[in-house]
């Protein structure tokens, strides 16, 4: 195999050595021009003490091919270790998502016949998923929306070269910039200010749950949307129920120096190891894979052989197949490579290789014009009333370089009273104004601090500014 690529092969938790064994099998069947690295990750990782999932041996084959296949990986939810599936995209900085949405023939869905053909993009590293989180109160959590401007200027590109690289016409940019708009919004301004450098594909913008209502009134209007990471996450689930659900649904994780190919679908441990797996998913992984490195051959025999056993409805996985009818993981992928050659009623797209600019590696920073000192929001544990919590403060705050602005709650202005209905907890936001923008804003704040520490417990301080003229914060709901 002395023209072969290497790809590290990890089989994952549960279903996944077989869905795994399957594709090898299937690729090698197709004259893939695969060498294979095996892998661990998951489930046997976490066992052995391995907090990330992932153990050193992973990730240095992964940096040395460049390319991955992943099975599906366990990971325990809501306590304890971190998602093996987010560390291997966070240490390859893999940031960009990609979901492919198509009608397959042979499945019968209530949208069947509408040529649903798109692919969804999502920004893969940042927003909520960054996992900046802290519990502010005992009853009070805190999770960090960090969205950046590089950020999103990466997965718009991404998203503006997939749709040439497969002859698509048009972009959809979705987010919920209507209401959180300095993050969100940072994506739509981004998405605006490029899209006149690609004019040869149609953009538009639309709101985050107006595209979840579209996908499920005419979905076969999308060509490419692109989406921030939780946004991203969830209207690609819904996108794949369109067309089958996650058992049938591929994905691609890219990155500058990496890339990793994933079934969406998760371990299906009550049927492992029973050869009940069905490995559609996995194997269009593994079309996308073929595609990625530019063997465009393999890629369209596999698919259009996938297709066609698929038109057929016989020697079908019990999850796909007329009931009564399925058969085992292995019959099914005899049937895919018996069928090749052949060609469905679907043709395949016509392909050309995805053009990415490499970023650099260095620290992104953007300087302003002008940078102004405004004040600073102080996060506050207390059980006071907003009233007297405002009458505390209002005196701390005497003589000092900043006067009381406003105090949040939840979100809600609470002093000086406006949102009366406000259910108040003990995490106050609270807002304080400098009175000399060129004050010394550090020894300011240090000062301030200083006063409110023996009487209020805080935890948190948010530094407020004005960038080039423009407030760089939010107000909250009531604040004028």
């Amino acid at each position: 195999m002395s023209d072969s690529i290497k790809v590290t092969a990890m089989a994952g938790d549960g279903i996944g050595p077989e869905v795994m064994g399957a594709t090898k099998r299937v690729l090698a069947a197709a004259g893939a021009r695969i060498e294979w690295e095996d892998a661990e990750a998951g489930a046997a990782v976490f066992k052995k003490g391995i907090a990330t999932g992932a153990p050193q041996e992973t990730l240095d084959s992964i940096a040395r091919t460049g390319l991955a296949l992943k099975g599906p990986l366990e990971t325990p939810v809501g306590f304890g270790e971190k998602s093996a599936n987010v560390t291997l995209r966070k240490y390859f900085e893999l940031y960009g998502n990609i979901r492919p949405v198509r009608e397959l023939p042979g499945l019968r869905t209530p949208f069947s016949g509408r040529g649903i053909d798109m692919v969804i993009v999502r920004e893969n590293v940042e927003d909520l998923y960054a996992g900046i989180e802290y519990m502010q109160t005992p009853g009070v959590a805190e999770c960090l929306k960090i969205i950046t401007e590089p950020g999103c200027e990466r997965i718009l590109r991404l998203a503006f070269a997939l749709v040439r690289a497969e002859g698509r016409k048009s972009l959809a940019c979705s987010t919920k910039a209507n209401i959180m708009k300095a993050t969100e919004g940072l994506m739509k301004r981004v998405f605006e200010q490029i899209s006149p450098e690609y004019p040869d594909v149609t953009p538009s913008h639309l709101i985050i749950d107006n595209c979840a209502h579209q996908l499920v009134i005419a979905p076969e209007q999308f060509d490419v949307i692109v989406c921030t990471n939780m946004n991203g996450d969830i209207i690609s689930d819904l996108a794949a129920g369109l067309v089958g659900g996650l058992g049938v649904a591929p994905s691609a994780n890219l990155g500058d120096h990496a890339a990793m190919f994933e079934a969406v679908h998760g371990s299906a441990p009550q049927i492992a190891g029973r050869n009940l797996a069905n490995p559609t998913a996995f194997l269009l992984s593994a079309v996308m894979l073929l595609r990625h490195i530019g063997d465009f051959k393999a890629a369209e025999i596999i698919e259009q052989a996938i297709y066609v056993t698929l038109e057929e409805g016989r020697n079908l996985t019990g999850d796909i197949a007329p009931r009564g009818t399925g058969v085992g993981t292995n019959t099914y992928t005899d049937q895919v490579i018996a069928n090749f050659g052949r060609n469905s009623d679907r043709p395949s797209r016509s392909y050309a290789p995805l053009k990415l600019p490499e970023w650099p590696r260095k620290t992104w920073h953007y300087e302003p014009k002008t940078r102004e000192f405004v004040g600073v929001d102080l996060f506050i544990e207390s059980d006071l009333s907003p009233g007297a919590l405002g009458d505390s403060l209002l005196g701390i705050a005497a003589n000092s370089a900043f006067h009381l602005s406003s105090i949040a709650n939840r979100g809600a202005q609470v002093w000086p009273v406006s949102a009366a209905e406000t259910y108040v907890v003990d995490h106050f936001v609270c807002r304080f104004v400098v009175d000399n923008p060129s004050v010394d804003e550090n020894a300011a704040i240090t000062d301030l601090i200083t006063r409110v520490s023996p009487a209020h417990r805080w935890m948190h301080v948010e530094k407020l500014q004005r960038f080039d003229g423009k407030d760089g914060f939010a107000k909250s709901a009531g604040e004028g």
